[in-house]
Formats: structure tokens, C-alpha cells, sequence
């Protein structure tokens, strides 16, 4: 009875075959390829019906992605399928449905579908992508978040790739400023990677983002994965913000991809003998725009700034001695047990009893396993 309802359900949400274009949008073709024949056949359910004859008169199918038409036409149980996912809690939203975001649509190589976990980004909203080196370093962490925080204050929603490093610190930052942001996934929208990242997963679902992927449940995150999904990040966003990069590293790649699809592209100087730094410096060395402070860059974008309110010395919470000394140690970016037993002098027992009393209290966040952040 329950497996009919959410049938139901399902059916009342979607158009007439939506099984048969999510067949379609699992075919292992590139995305263009997809469109193409959906357009030439004029339906998924038309696709999967094409008869052997009609597939080996297609001129811009390779013979390797007509035979991949012919194996996957052998499969059974589209409806299951279809239906499974959104027993998971995702949406399928294919390039022709109204909800399916209108920036990528206008993009070159738009996904022939995105898979949606939570919310997609609102349309009427500025929207900036915060990318940058997996392995960055305290400068880039902190502003990562400060960026990302304090734009998500003022109502921008925030794009990135959930990734170690920047990706991460950046979609932190937009929820600990109380603002959405926006996942895009190099694996199926049900499979969180980096797996320590499940933490920051269930947060942006909590506070109104989403999960986004061109791949179908339960796709693994591949290798080759991750470089196409970087012109989906860019593609959804107004601009990208690249906050630490090599002269040679994915974040330039997304920088590139901006620039083809006619985005913003602003870059944070760095340390001129910084490894990191090398690759925003020439990015604004070749005409980017320079990230001097995220005021100066909502007054860029004609956006109202709300001001910062400081806290006096009366409204802040009074602590006892050792978590008021593990706190005052903490700020936007994450410090390890280590770091903080050095800071603190606080032997192991008492470290760990003062930073479950924090967690418990709201007052900090672990944000991977033994790193932890300032919330309030």
C-alpha cells in the first residue's frame, strides 16, 4: 500500500514516461549526445524503442555509443528505477522541465538532467561559486569562510563542489552566515564525497540548500567525474570567486569554464612566494577581478550590505575556565586537538571534556573528524 502511494505520488509530480528519460539521462553518452537524440526521436520512450535499423542510421552517434544504446535497451525495471530515486529523496530534473535551473540551460554543454537532492538554487538570487585548493592553507581557509559567510548574510547563495580544502570551507562559511549553498557532486546525489564531509552534506540540506548532480544514484565519484561537473558550478553561479589555486589546478579549469560561459571570474591575492597564490595571481595578473573584501564586492554587485553587529562584552555567553579558554582559541577556521592542546595547555581529559561542553552548547562545530570552528 505504501510502495503505491509513493507511486502515486510520484506519478501526480511528474509528466507521462518520466522513466523512460530518466533511462535516457543514465546512458553513459556525453550529455550533448543525449539532447541530440532526444531531440531527433523526440522522447525518451521513443528512444528506448528505437528499432536497430533507425540506430545505425544516426550520423552523429559514434558505433561505441550505438552499441551503448543497444545494451542499455536490454534493461529491465525502468520504472523501479525512476521510482527508487525518488524514494531517496531525489528529484529528477531533466534540461526540459520548468524547474531545471535557467543559467545552465544557457550554458554550451548543459547536463541533459541534474538529480536533486534538497533545493536548487533560487532564480532571482545572486549567486557566487567560492573554489580553490583541496590542500590550502589557513589564509585560504579563513577567507574562504569570511567570503562565503559574510555574502551569504546578504542573501547570495553559494556554488561549490563539497571537496577537502576550499569547496568545504567556503560552503561552511555560507551556512555558519545563516545563507544557503549548493552542492554539485562528481558521484550520484546520494553518495556524499568526501565520506567526512557527511557532516557538512546533512547541514546544507537542513538549512534549505541542495545536493546536485548530472550522474544517477549511486554513481561513484570516479575520477573523470569531477572535471565535467566543474562547468555545472560555474555554470549556476554569476560569478566565481577563486580563493587559492596552482598555476596549474582544477579551480584554473573552472575559472576557464566561467569565462566561456561569460561569468564573472575574481581571484584572492595571495603571498607572492606562496605555491597557492601562484595561480590567483595570474589570474588577476590577466584582468580577473581582485577580492579586496566581501563589502567591496557586494557594493560591486549593487547589493545592500547589512552591517555587522558586535557583541558586547554584556551579551556574550560566560563560560567556565577551560571552555572560555578552548573557545577564545577558535575562530573561522579550523583548528585541530593538537593545535589546541599546544594553545591551551589543557591536558587531553580536559581539552576533550571542554570541547564536548562547546559542541553540546552550539557554541562550536566539528567540521571533520578532531577540527573544529567558532559558531557563534
Amino acid at each position: 500500500m505504501l510502495r503505491e502511494e509513493k507511486k502515486k505520488s510520484a506519478d501526480e509530480r511528474t509528466a507521462p514516461d518520466m522513466e523512460y528519460e530518466f533511462w535516457l539521462a543514465g546512458l553513459r553518452i556525453p550529455a550533448r549526445k543525449k539532447y541530440l537524440l532526444r531531440q531527433y526521436m523526440k522522447s525518451g520512450k521513443a528512444v528506448y524503442y528505437i528499432e536497430e535499423t533507425e540506430i545505425s542510421q544516426i550520423g552523429f552517434l559514434t558505433d561505441r555509443e550505438k552499441n551503448t544504446i543497444r545494451q542499455a535497451q536490454k534493461e529491465q525495471g525502468l520504472e523501479e528505477a525512476y521510482l527508487s530515486a525518488s524514494d531517496k529523496g531525489i528529484r529528477f530534473v531533466p534540461y526540459f522541465a520548468p524547474d531545471y535551473p535557467e543559467r545552465l540551460r544557457e550554458t554550451a554543454d548543459f547536463p541533459f538532467a541534474v538529480y536533486v537532492k534538497g533545493r536548487l538554487p533560487d532564480k532571482e538570487a545572486k549567486k557566487a561559486a567560492v573554489v580553490g585548493a583541496r590542500r590550502c592553507t589557513p589564509y585560504g581557509e579563513k577567507y574562504a569562510v569570511e567570503f562565503a559567510g559574510r555574502l551569504a548574510e546578504n542573501g547570495v547563495e553559494i556554488i561549490s563542489g563539497l571537496a577537502r580544502g576550499i569547496d568545504g570551507m567556503g560552503q561552511r562559511g555560507a551556512l555558519m552566515g545563516g545563507g544557503r549553498t549548493f552542492a554539485v557532486l562528481g558521484s550520484g546525489a546520494d553518495v556524499c564525497y568526501p565520506k567526512e564531509h557527511i557532516g557538512l552534506y546533512t547541514d546544507i540540506l537542513e538549512q534549505g540548500g541542495g545536493i546536485l548532480s548530472e550522474y544517477p544514484p549511486g554513481t561513484p565519484p570516479v575520477p573523470q567525474n569531477f572535471p565535467p561537473r566543474n562547468r555545472i558550478i560555474s555554470g549556476l553561479a554569476d560569478a566565481v570567486l577563486v580563493i587559492e589555486a596552482r598555476e596549474r589546478s582544477g579551480s584554473l579549469i573552472t575559472a576557464d569554464m566561467a569565462l566561456e560561459q561569460g561569468r564573472d571570474v575574481y581571484a584572492l591575492p595571495g603571498p607572492v612566494n606562496s605555491e597557492l597564490s601562484r595561480g590567483c595571481n595570474r589570474l588577476i595578473q590577466q584582468g580577473a577581478g581582485i577580492l579586496i573584501s566581501p563589502e567591496a564586492l557586494l557594493e560591486e554587485w549593487n547589493l545592500p550590505c547589512a552591517r555587522q553587529v558586535q557583541k558586547s562584552g554584556k551579551n556574550e555567553k560566560v563560560l567556565e575556565t577551560p571552555e572560555n579558554l578552548v573557545y577564545s582559541c577558535l575562530g573561522l577556521y579550523p583548528k585541530n586537538i593538537d593545535s589546541l592542546a599546544q594553545e591551551t595547555k589543557l591536558g587531553v581529559r580536559e581539552l576533550m571534556n571542554a570541547l564536548i561542553t562547546l559542541e553540546l552548547q552550539g557554541s562550536i562545530k566539528e567540521i571533520s573528524k578532531n577540527f573544529y570552528i567558532r559558531m557563534k
